[in-house]
């Protein structure tokens, strides 16, 4: 039995039928400073505010974005339950609104060195995490990274962040080029949504994401979906200089109605019925077995 089997089958014991799984959603943008991070914190504390148990990944590797815009220095991360034996409910970190945070730091990188031992154990862990949270955005690295794409390959839902600015337009059909290239990429159990950010008004979201599903639908004929949009607000940049989310900072600011409205379209939307919820221990597994991610496998 290979390695990739065996990881299935720890999946299935750790998840019986019946048992709930997170949702599990990754942020992405085709360049950095489009305000992923800011998208993936206030998503969490709408979710938050809407019931849901809310975890970040932080995996933005050497950026520690997310405690940053928290306030909030964590004690341990990723490394830690890989090579310290820590327990997963060690290594989250709870922000303000109650959403938990795992710093990844350059954990993940380093699960192609473990042997299937520590491969287990690992796989384990995650998989309790679906008894802790409702919902687990995990937010990316920028760009188009092998360690990226893993991420949205493995990924049933993605939320790409874009702004008006042509070279971020450029960026984002580029990562979906790459993405739609991938050859585990699966474009029919697979959702990816725009979201407009930094517009001057709403229709103007709509125009950007109209010039870009225009392009992707005539080259890569890739199903492309419309989140919404969040609007240029002074007082989310006041939030995230006292490194504080928005919607907690000031629930009236137009930037908090629109990341409200937008969590509530993804909870209670048409589609949101549709949603399949994997969990976090087969999206990370669905990682941990790619040979061409994490090299050949010689610990067998």
């Amino acid at each position: 039995m290979d390695q990739a089997q065996q990881l299935r089958n720890i999946i299935k014991m750790k998840n019986p039928k019946g048992r709930p799984l997170a949702r599990v959603i990754t942020v992405t943008s085709g360049k950095g400073g489009v305000g992923k991070s800011n998208v993936s914190i206030n998503l969490a504390v709408q979710f938050r505010k809407l019931g849901q148990r809310v975890i970040i990944l932080d995996a933005d590797f050497g950026l520690a974005n997310i405690e940053i815009m928290f306030g909030t220095v964590p004690k341990h991360n990723l490394c830690d339950l890989i090579y310290q034996g820590k327990d997963i409910t060690e290594i989250i970190t709870w922000g303000p609104g109650g959403v938990g945070f795992i710093s990844g730091g350059s954990g993940i990188a380093g699960l192609s060195n473990l042997n299937r031992e520590y491969l287990t154990y690992i796989i384990q862990n995650l998989a309790k995490l679906d008894s802790i949270a409702d919902v687990i955005i995990i937010d990316t690295g920028a760009g188009i990274s092998d360690a990226v794409l893993e991420f949205l390959v493995a990924s049933g839902e993605i939320i790409l962040v874009t702004t008006p600015e042509p070279t971020s337009i450029t960026d984002s059909y580029s990562l979906l080029k790459s993405l739609n290239r991938h050859p585990r990429f699966s474009r029919d159990m697979t959702q990816i949504k725009v979201l407009a950010n930094r517009v001057d008004n709403p229709q103007d979201g709509r125009v950007l994401y109209q010039k870009l599903n225009a392009v992707v639908s005539r080259y890569l004929k890739l199903p492309l979906g419309y989140l919404g949009s969040i609007p240029q607000d002074t007082q989310l940049s006041n939030a995230v200089m006292q490194q504080k989310p928005v919607s907690l900072q000031n629930e009236n600011a137009k930037s908090s109605r629109a990341f409200e409205e937008i969590t509530r379209i993804m909870m209670y939307g048409e589609e949101a019925g549709r949603i399949k919820k994997r969990g976090m221990a087969a999206f990370f597994s669905h990682i941990v077995v790619n040979k061409k991610f994490m090299g050949t496998e010689n610990n067998k």
